[in-house]
């Protein structure tokens, strides 16, 4: 990993306090990409507000490009912003770059900019603040596939940064489109920038905080990365194009990156005019089974409850008989009903009344979940046939080794159809004995019993991110979560006994000012609703110099401390208030058999 650190002080007499930054950037070995996220807070005179940019920086020269010599990533620039409400002249660049702020809790209304020239680094900026970087490699998985959230970060981070114009294909113009070029040059280099400025608890100044994450990578790195969104189905060609070789093939974000790009902005406040006419088309599904991933190796969950609820998706609540051979790539664009079935009359010789191919499978699979990887819709398409809930229609075809093609044939197994709800005479419990489960339940185990375990099961955590988000409170499970990889990070670094732990210090430091200004800052894109006391902590902490090595882990101790503090707030909201009411839903209940047994034995 490359790693850099610098520190300068301005004198106080001739500059505003020094400002305070960690940055840190992340790399992957198949597809050398830079990512380096910076956080800095800055002192300013004027009120509270929050902003979010992003934009596309003109890639290296080939004579200063170590891509083009030795393979290796460039690191980027970082951005200073000094209490503006906007990012200074040289920090836009030649691509579209949102950067009007507004004070409101779902983000900055922000309007796009057209500039040109590299991003660079004021001499007089970088004099007067306290920076201090990290660096270290993107993770990948064993598969040799970045991890899933980086990959969607990355992606949604491009989209953001492309104009998405119409664009002219065979005599017609198709909206919010962009080109091979585009894409891969706005590649070369990303910056995504938040502020968050709020009142410093012991003065009147105001305080800013900024976060900004930076991806770089070479140009053919990019035309990698470019067929990694379409291998995951977030975009797809107007042209029928498969690659992109052609620097003026077309390209339209796909039903699921529409989604994926809707719930990026949600979470960091973004409201750029052109995002949200795409993500306000009739083409976004609003809908996708967010699946949950083991945080260790960003693995799929593999445990049976887990693959059951995704069948029920996948088959539908009633079966999707459309009559239909289209091998159209919108076949599944609304996610609303399951794969595409063919009915039969049973006979003696043929048992079966449901039939779909594998292919619609895996495309089903691929199009309305958070898959992105085709191997993982394989892997999901095999479970389902060694938990017997789908079986291949000829039996020399391996039962166990789901194959995604439109020549092999599966059926729904009776028990697969007793799972999807459809044979609801034969459904194991019904709905009143759950009930009565439910209210035995309450008597002799607490709502923090269920949440735990609702937490740490990734099937009922599944249901209950979905009831959140229809709920409108999705946010408090998402920072839940996100502390305890913070915590995991923290433990890492603090046991850390070799070289490089000052490095893993500053990394772990990012990452804290990232879930502060998601969701703990006035003014945030997700603001939780925490004790006003526990608020001016955290802000007192967050905008506190950080000086030498030793003060910086003792920062990040504090840290720690309190975003402990306001894991246990929202826990205690979620089981007092939604938590309470998941249980109780009917359309959740019958999903859950089995939680107040599991609580009661926490």
């Amino acid at each position: 990993a490359v790693s850099e650190a610098s520190a300068t002080t301005r004198p106080a007499s001739t500059a505003p306090p020094a400002a305070r930054s960690s940055s840190r950037r992340l790399t992957f070995t198949r597809f050398p990409l830079l990512r380096k996220g910076s956080r800095e807070l800055t002192r300013a005179t004027s009120g509270h507000f929050r902003g979010s940019s992003i934009s596309a920086a003109a890639p290296p020269s080939r004579a200063d490009s170590p891509f083009f010599s030795t393979g290796a990533p460039k690191a980027s620039r970082t951005s200073f912003a000094r209490g503006r409400t906007e990012p200074p002249a040289s920090d836009l660049s030649s691509a579209r770059e949102p950067s009007a702020p507004a004070s409101v809790r779902s983000g900055s209304g922000e309007e796009p900019g057209n500039t040109s020239g590299p991003a660079s680094l004021p001499q007089a900026a970088h004099a007067g603040k306290m920076h201090q970087t990290s660096s270290r490699l993107l993770r990948m998985t064993d598969d040799e596939r970045p991890y899933t959230r980086d990959f969607t970060d990355l992606f949604a981070t491009l989209m953001v940064s492309l104009p998405l114009t119409p664009h002219r294909v065979r005599f017609r113009m198709i909206d919010y489109t962009f080109t091979s070029d585009e894409a891969i040059t706005n590649l070369g280099s990303l910056k995504f920038s938040q502020s968050n400025r709020m009142p410093d608890p012991k003065d009147s100044s105001r305080v800013v905080t900024t976060t900004t994450t930076t991806f770089s990578m070479a140009k053919e790195m990019a035309r990698s990365v470019c067929q990694k969104f379409l291998e995951a189905k977030f975009i797809e060609s107007v042209e029928g194009k498969t690659d992109f070789t052609n620097k003026s093939s077309v390209w339209q974000l796909t039903p699921k990156g529409i989604h994926i790009l809707e719930r990026f902005c949600t979470r960091n406040g973004i409201q750029s005019a052109h995002v949200k006419a795409v993500i306000e088309s009739n083409r976004n599904p609003h809908l996708l089974v967010i699946l949950e991933r083991n945080t260790e190796n960003d693995k799929l969950h593999h445990d049976e409850q887990t693959v059951e609820i995704l069948f029920r998706r996948f088959i539908g609540t009633t079966a999707n008989e459309i009559q239909s051979d289209s091998d159209s790539i919108h076949e599944f664009s609304k996610c609303d009903v399951g794969v595409k079935l063919v009915k039969h009359r049973p006979t003696s010789s043929r048992q079966y009344e449901y039939t779909f191919n594998g292919r619609n499978a895996a495309q089903w699979l691929m199009d309305c979940t958070t898959m992105v990887d085709p191997r993982e819709s394989i892997e999901i398409g095999s479970l389902f046939l060694q938990l017997k809930l789908i079986a291949p229609v000829d039996a020399r075809i391996p039962e166990h080794t789901f194959q995604p093609v439109k020549q092999v044939q599966y059926y729904v197994t009776p028990h697969g159809e007793r799972i999807a709800g459809w044979s609801l005479e034969e459904v194991p419990s019904s709905a009143e004995a759950i009930a009565a489960k439910s209210r035995d339940g309450m008597a002799r185990d607490s709502n923090s019993n269920r949440t735990n375990v609702i937490i740490r099961n990734p099937s009922w955590r599944l249901l209950y991110r979905e009831f959140l988000k229809e709920t409108m409170c999705e946010e408090n499970l998402s920072f839940y979560l996100e502390v305890q990889e913070f915590h995991r990070q923290y433990r890492v670094a603090i046991s850390d006994k070799g070289d490089n732990k000052v490095e893993t210090i500053r990394e772990t430091l990012a990452a804290a000012y990232g879930l502060y200004n998601a969701f703990l800052a006035p003014g945030s894109p997700n603001e939780l609703n925490i004790d006003h006391s526990l608020r001016t902590q955290l802000a007192t902490r967050m905008t506190r110099a950080v000086g030498d090595d030793a003060a910086m882990l003792q920062s990040l101790n504090e840290v720690a401390t309190l975003f402990d503090k306001a894991q246990n707030s929202i826990f205690k909201l979620m089981s007092s208030d939604s938590v309470p009411k998941f249980v109780k839903h009917p359309k959740y209940a019958p999903q859950l058999r089995g939680l107040d047994a599991a609580a009661a034995s926490s």
